[in-house]
């Protein structure tokens, strides 16, 4: 009766176990001719649920490539069954802390060996000036977590290795066809360097603004894209009357002058990302179908407003499918 029980506890547990690891252990990845792009956190500071922070995941050529890290980046990559060490390069628009709250979650995490994280070999980041300043500072501030995870569970130090590389304006980042180039951005005169990327893959391509003012700068290079996903901002008049809240505004794009980027650039999709809709108790924000009428006022072409979890599919004739996952 022992041995009868005892084998079917292992099946039990045989079965938990399958159960629990196999959507980790075939992560997901992209056929050779795909190409995919994931708004993972569409939203700002504000800590609403349905808007995380900043983070766009693209798919392609069996690399998985994220910019930015903002607030919650590890649980919407937890929803694509995307183990957290499998991220193959950070690319950081600017050191906002909205745009990099997320990083010590996906470093530190990624690097366990739980079916979740399994990163094996280093933590690759671009960004701007003061990139390599911050990853250091991380290090020390996690100093005790990273050398009792050594001791205690035999962690290998080199999956937690940051190779930090501070970028520039230009092609950045060239692997298997797909090349990433960075250009910069009007964030504001105290608030650079900031960039934007492009990455394109055999005649295909994705643009990502990150923050910025209207920039001529985006438009020359976002020119032929067939993906522009683009951040906007927008308040009530009655809040323009506020310090807080113009400067807010002097730093990002709104409505009418996303219409006219998209209207210069002329993609195949227009989307927008990061939104920063700002109110107060007795004001309320602009809403979303205000901003798409605004918007609309300069441009009339395909124009999706991003959610998070929104998936993109840029196929190889350039047409672009694209759906919502509710996971």
């Amino acid at each position: 009766m022992k041995i009868f029980t005892s084998t079917i506890l292992q099946k039990i547990l045989i079965s938990f176990v399958i159960a629990t690891l196999t959507p980790w252990c075939f992560s997901q990845t992209t056929a050779p001719s795909d190409f995919k792009v994931i708004l993972l956190g569409t939203g700002s500071p504000n800590p609403v649920l349905n808007r995380f922070g900043p983070g766009v995941l693209i798919q392609v050529a069996g690399q998985n490539l994220l910019i930015d890290a903002g607030r919650g980046v590890t649980q919407r990559i937890h929803q694509e069954k995307l183990p957290l060490g499998h991220i193959n390069a950070l690319f950081i628009t600017h050191l906002h802390s909205d745009h990099i709250v997320g990083i010590p979650d996906l470093w530190l995490t990624g690097w366990l060996e739980t079916p979740y994280g399994r990163r094996n070999g280093s933590f690759n980041v671009f960004g701007p000036v003061g990139t390599a300043g911050l990853m250091r500072g991380l290090q020390d501030a996690y100093a005790w977590d990273i050398n009792a995870r050594i001791k205690d569970q035999n962690l290998n130090p080199n999956n937690l290795t940051p190779v930090v590389k501070e970028i520039t304006q230009g092609e950045i980042y060239n692997n298997n066809d797909v090349k990433v180039t960075a250009f910069n951005v009007d964030h504001g005169e105290y608030l650079q360097p900031a960039f934007g990327y492009r990455i394109d893959y055999r005649g295909r391509s994705v643009t990502i603004s990150g923050d910025t003012k209207y920039s001529e700068n985006l438009i020359q290079f976002a020119k032929g894209t067939d993906l522009l996903i683009h951040q906007v901002a927008a308040v009530p008049d009655e809040l323009m009357k506020s310090p807080i809240f113009s400067v807010i505004m002097s730093h990002h794009t709104k409505p009418k002058e996303g219409g006219l980027i998209f209207t210069k650039v002329n993609p195949k999709l227009a989307v927008y990302y990061h939104f920063s809709l700002n109110s107060t108790p007795s004001i309320p924000a602009v809403t979303e179908k205000e901003v798409e009428e605004q918007t609309r006022t300069t441009y009339s072409g395909p124009l999706v407003l991003g959610e998070d979890q929104m998936v993109f599919h840029i196929r190889s004739n350039h047409e672009i499918d694209w759906s919502r996952q509710n996971n």
